[in-house]
């Protein structure tokens, strides 16, 4: 990966996107994110669960997620 030097901090955070993307591009992100799960497996307990709608359902992830993070800083 080339090393880009940048005379202004926009210059910079313009470059972090892109509005073209191509099918290299895919492949890149994809391959972040199965890095990602190598490195940091989503862990979720296992069984059905029923909640009353969609935002039940989000706030208990986001409380898994919380209390794996913690568990993860404090070892």
């Amino acid at each position: 990966m080339p090393i880009t030097k940048y005379r202004t901090f926009e210059e910079a955070e313009n470059a972090l996107w892109c509005f073209y993307p191509t099918e290299n591009y895919y492949r890149r992100v994809s391959g972040f994110f199965e890095l990602f799960c190598k490195l940091s497996p989503p862990s979720y307990p296992t069984g059905v669960f029923k909640y009353k709608d969609i935002n039940d359902a989000n706030r208990q992830k986001f409380e898994w997620d919380i209390s794996r993070a913690m568990q993860k800083r404090s070892k």
